[in-house]
């Protein structure tokens, strides 16, 4: 009856995994994540090869899966972000087959429609006990939410889960229950929690990035959005919190109340949710160590699923009853489309993640950007990967104005009414390169390296290689 086994290699061994099938791993513990390269190095040394890592996002702390691509241990990739140095690797063609990019709503639902099949999930569990029960809430590694697992537990074929921190059955406070667990493996240490705080969480104190931010949360404020039953989500980029501590002193000042924050859940959304802004907080994913203490302890921050959160195939998933998403971009072009896959080399270094799932839930879909970084134009004619379709983009915020697509004829009036800066987007475009020059055109090689997929299934987009010397 036990499910316990003595080793990672064991585990392995115990639930059949031979060459050629899909290993899954979640990335909830981040840059601090130590299971994922662990479990390949043992899947290695047992000889096993070619298989296809599908792992919810990819950080700089995987760089080593390098090694594994070049052994041929790893001969396919599914990823919803993938950071720059492993990025940098894939982009000047260290796998022969594309990379496959995933939204986070867009894998789940590939997952129950059986289009990438899983045949063995590794389950980071920073809490569990002998029969499979889990959870990231508790124990020296906890994470928070274990939201990006769910659809890895329900939908493949064996489930390991890896603790560090093993208690006596029952756990009292469960996220994946034991039916959906085959084995669990205790083990030294599956990462350093420190580590889920990587990028950037802080508010920007750039005088350019907080004039933006003031002119995001008005533009929410003009927008008729505002109002009790609220909802919303911001990314985690020093811009975007800025716009949230702006937005709360709105809605506190006029006494509003929103019913739900939703996302990638920062210490400035828990703040929000103390303040009285917010009911709820919808938590597919902690970003830090403020958010994990909240969902331990306050009921009102509340653990939901990647189906529950962003999945097409979930017809009340939380990403269509948002209000107002505030969103980054490495670029956005004259048609909205927008950019987060690529840098301005055509390199990878990073991926949608939620980020079209929400542009198209949103009432308000806003991008938050600075008119040009390193002296490179954020807008252009066509951007070199549409990560978000730009018919789900309604409205891009830079300091040297407000661009409104013309689909929202009737948001652009509102924002005019309001006294905003309103700038059509081909003007801004032409403003900022009358300060930047216009840049040169980038040369992409000839061969695709990773595909973009759109929440839908469909191929969105592809990336194209990029030579040592660029």
């Amino acid at each position: 009856m036990s499910k316990l086994a003595k080793s990672i290699r064991d585990a392995i061994r115990e639930v059949g995994l031979k060459s050629g099938m899909t290993v899954s791993f979640h990335h909830h513990m981040r840059n601090g994540d130590r299971v994922l390269v662990s479990v390949l190095n043992e899947i290695a040394a047992l000889g096993i090869r070619d298989l296809t890592l599908n792992a919810s996002s990819l950080f700089d702390t995987h760089a080593p899966i390098l090694d594994h691509i070049r052994s041929g241990v790893i001969g396919r990739i599914m990823t919803n972000y993938m950071s720059g140095a492993v990025g940098r690797a894939i982009s000047r063609g260290i796998m022969d087959a594309p990379v496959e990019f995933r939204t986070h709503g867009g894998r789940p639902a590939d997952m129950e429609r059986g289009t990438t099949p899983v045949d063995v999930a590794f389950v980071a569990a920073p809490t569990a006990d002998e029969r499979g029960n889990c959870t990231g809430k508790l124990g020296k590694s906890a994470c928070g939410s274990l939201g990006y697992a769910f659809a890895d537990a329900k939908y493949a074929r064996k489930v390991v889960v890896i603790t560090d921190n093993l208690v006596p059955y029952p756990l009292e406070t469960v996220s994946i229950s034991e039916d959906l667990v085959d084995l669990v493996v205790e083990v030294d240490e599956i990462g350093d929690p420190r580590g889920i705080v990587s990028g950037t969480t802080k508010i920007t104190r750039d005088p350019v990035g907080l004039v933006m931010a003031q002119q995001a949360a008005r533009v929410i404020e003009a927008s008729g959005l505002l109002r009790d039953g609220f909802s919303f989500q911001t990314g985690a980029g020093g811009a975007s919190l800025a716009a949230a501590r702006f937005l709360k002193e709105i809605m506190l000042k006029k006494e509003i109340q929103g019913s739900f924050g939703l996302g990638g859940i920062t210490s400035y959304m828990v703040e929000m949710l103390r303040a009285g802004c917010f009911e709820r907080l919808l938590d597919v994913q902690c970003f830090d160590l403020d958010a994990v203490e909240s969902i331990r302890q306050d009921p009102r921050h509340q653990e939901i699923s990647a189906m529950q959160y962003a999945s097409p195939l979930e017809a009340t998933a939380a990403v269509n009853r948002l209000d107002v998403v505030i969103l980054g971009a490495t670029e956005i072009d004259t048609d909205f489309n927008v950019n987060v896959h690529t840098d301005s080399s055509g390199s990878i270094m990073g991926g949608s993640g939620g980020h079209s799932d929400t542009a198209h839930g949103a009432k308000l879909s806003m991008i938050i950007a600075p008119m040009f970084r390193a002296r490179l134009p954020i807008v252009t004619d066509r951007v070199n990967c549409i990560s978000t379709p730009g018919e789900d983009i309604d409205v891009l915020v830079t300091q040297g104005g407000i661009a409104v697509n013309p689909r929202r004829a009737e948001l652009r009036d509102r924002l005019l009414d309001a006294g905003l800066p309103v700038i059509d987007i081909h003007a801004l475009k032409e403003k900022t390169e009358r300060i930047t020059g216009k840049p040169e055109p980038l040369c992409k090689g000839d061969r695709v390296v990773a595909e973009v997929v759109s929440r839908d299934g469909d191929i969105l987009d592809r990336i194209y290689s990029i030579s040592d010397g660029d």
